[in-house]
């Protein structure tokens, strides 16, 4: 069916605003978290892969760093287990781990590659033991409530340093690295990784422009409900001080914020269950979210 004049024009207008961020962004790497909704129903898994593909087809270097969480818990409760969380940190004991690599490493790692693929792409998965590509070690979190001790959870780790080679290798061949967030430590032990933390930090090293982290929200809200579309390092840290970010939204913003305290240009907290989100953000005027940036 041929399009009317009005629709034309609108169709028209928005490939047009599309095209100074295709320039600016050329060659730029954009690390991408991609958990939540996106991750688990059919028609935005579609849209996701397409988005991905596409900006890799105008010249853009998309890294996308995967959760896993649902996937995980479904796993642990078909063999009788719960999950448990401390700050938004997964307690992993040895049994818990098996079940994160099997799903994290085989099924949702490999499911994303094979959608990117799908969808014209070319999809490389990794996890962070590839390569030698995360190294981690041990992370203690802080329990909270009055004695706020530090508080063993099993295998977690924090990311202790990232050797890029492999992504940057992947780059130069066309390809679109899809990591699982696991690191290996000094021993040869495996670690359990908030996805958000990984992708802070791959966004670091990479000097990616953009860190893009797909969420079941809006964006950052506050005590109202009411979505916060730009905050600067030091409102980030008044949030954190009256309790407005807690909870599962502490390492994403977290991590966003130590990102764009070291080098990364923006980060966008953006709502993953709007269809085509990665594109709006990236490729128009209005964007979707929030806009984290230093100042």
């Amino acid at each position: 069916m041929a399009l009317t004049g009005t629709t034309a024009a609108d169709r028209a207008k928005i490939l047009a605003e599309a095209l100074p961020y295709i320039q600016r962004f050329h060659g730029k790497t954009i690390v991408i978290k991609y958990g939540g909704n996106a991750m688990t129903e059919e028609k935005l898994k579609k849209s996701f892969a397409r988005d991905v593909v596409l900006l890799k087809l105008v010249g853009m270097n998309p890294v996308v760093v995967h959760g896993g969480g649902p996937q995980i818990d479904d796993l642990l409760k078909q063999l009788g287990r719960k999950g448990e969380f401390v700050q938004g940190m997964r307690v992993t004991d040895a049994q818990t781990m098996d079940v994160v690599e099997m799903v994290l490493g085989g099924q949702v790692n490999k499911e994303i590659v094979n959608l990117i693929n799908q969808h014209g792409g070319r999809a490389v998965g990794l996890t962070g033991k590839d390569g030698g590509l995360i190294r981690a070690k041990k992370m203690l979190v802080r329990g909270g409530g009055e004695s706020d001790e530090l508080i063993d959870i099993g295998q977690v780790g924090e990311v202790e340093s990232i050797d890029p080679e492999i992504v940057h290798r992947l780059h130069t061949h066309d390809f679109i690295p899809v990591i699982a967030p696991m690191g290996v430590g000094k021993k040869g032990e495996t670690y359990n990784i908030n996805a958000d933390l990984v992708a802070g930090k791959m966004a670091e090293i990479l000097k990616a422009e953009k860190l893009i982290v797909l969420t079941n929200t809006p964006g950052v809200l506050d005590k109202n409900g009411n979505l916060l579309t730009g905050l600067s390092a030091k409102k980030i840290d008044e949030l954190f001080a009256d309790g407005t970010i807690s909870g599962g939204m502490l390492p994403k913003i977290s991590s966003a914020l130590d990102a764009v305290k070291n080098g990364v240009n923006t980060c966008h907290i953006i709502d993953g269950r709007v269809e085509h989100a990665l594109l709006l953000e990236v490729l128009t005027d209005e964007g979707v979210g929030t806009l984290i940036r230093r100042r």
